[in-house]
């Protein structure tokens, strides 16, 4: 299959750190950020310079990483009494996206098991190997990120219309996931070969629809309609709305989907206009611990990115809500795309057996 490379890279491992885009500041600049320290990875998870469950992922692992790699330990017992911190500090900053977690206990086991392999190596080779180790499992995420999202592109592409408009949500593309995207990959994959216009609602109170979404689209030389979110309805009763294909950020074992606030009310609308509703998504972002949606952490962000926009105030000063994610019942769902299938209800079953009988929400198998 010919390779397809992401438009932009969101996130890269260096010898200075680990440079992050400011997806905070598109589409008007495209500027980069070097952090060097774990600390500042995890601040950037959390201000949402860099953003969407499987870039996350990757961030924390990088994270992780580089926390490794510049520790003042002398020994592996100073640098494992050090892992711990480092890992709790990143997982305490975005609560919905479990691939943050399951890239953190990932990381956590190729230090045991980092540990056990050179327990007979003295020291400080021995913290050099373990170093090294982090830094390439790290490399070795992020390489298999891309992967999952060409598998996903390639998968999810024969289930979209032949041509026409299709409807996404939020930003789940290149900026979100290091590769190709996911719901954005199955768009990009399906517009090789057949004449595609994608419906893009801006996606408040964030606008990463209009600022991200747009951005790549246009990028790319896909055909695209940016609308306001309270259009959504009246584009899949009226505008030949052929599929909508959204991203996660964590699924449920029933099904049960979070994703970017909004995309519940997208599915009930595509339900009652009888347009398939799918979620791209890695296996990654399965919670297999989770038996449904109701149990889902949902983020609840500042009231101050409802009230104002870029720091311009748009709203007198009262109170706001800002709930990050909202859930879509898996009876909603056509079907699930991941990179080891397509899962289709009922989603126990189907799901279980794409990620494996004992996978947690922090992946361990």
């Amino acid at each position: 299959m010919e390779k397809m490379l992401a438009t932009v890279e969101p996130i890269q491992w260096t010898e200075a750190g680990v440079v992050m885009l400011d997806q905070r500041l598109l589409p008007g600049e495209l500027i980069y950020h070097t952090y060097t320290d774990y600390r500042e990875v995890a601040a950037a998870i959390r201000d949402m310079v860099i953003r969407g469950a499987p870039a996350i992922g990757v961030a924390a692992a990088m994270g992780m990483a580089l926390g490794a790699e510049r520790s003042a330990a002398r020994t592996a017992e100073e640098m494992g009494a050090e892992v711990p911190a480092i890992a709790d500090t990143l997982a305490k900053t975005r609560p919905t996206a479990v691939d943050l977690f399951w890239a953190l206990d990932r990381m956590r086991r190729h230090f045991e098991a980092l540990l056990a392999e050179t327990s007979g190596i003295k020291e400080p080779e021995r913290v050099d190997r373990i170093r090294r180790g982090l830094v390439e499992e790290a490399l070795a995420i992020h390489r298999e990120r891309r992967e999952a999202d060409e598998e996903i592109g390639r998968l999810g592409a024969a289930l979209l219309p032949a041509g026409g408009r299709v409807m996404t949500q939020c930003n789940a593309g290149a900026l979100a996931t290091g590769g190709i995207g996911t719901a954005l990959g199955v768009i990009r994959m399906a517009a090789r070969d057949r004449p595609l216009e994608v419906l893009v609602p801006e996606t408040r109170p964030y606008l990463q629809g209009a600022r991200l979404t747009a951005w790549e689209l246009q990028q790319e030389g896909i055909p695209l309609t940016l609308i306001t979110d309270n259009m959504v309805g009246h584009f899949l009763k009226t505008g030949h709305v052929g599929a909508v294909v959204v991203g996660a950020d964590r699924i449920a074992a029933n099904g049960d989907t979070a994703n970017k606030i909004g995309t519940y009310q997208i599915a009930v609308l595509a339900r009652e206009h009888e347009v398939p509703f799918y979620v791209a998504a890695p296996v990654s972002t399965i919670d297999l611990t989770l038996a449904s949606g109701e149990t889902i952490p949902i983020e609840q962000r500042s009231a101050e990115e409802v009230t104002h926009i870029r720091g311009v105030r748009i709203a007198p000063d009262v109170p706001a809500a800002h709930p990050a994610f909202d859930v879509t019942p898996h009876r909603l769902i056509a079907a699930i795309i991941t990179e080891r299938g397509v899962a289709r209800a009922p989603y126990e079953e189907s799901l279980r057996q794409l990620a494996g009988p004992a996978r947690t929400k922090s992946g361990k198998d």
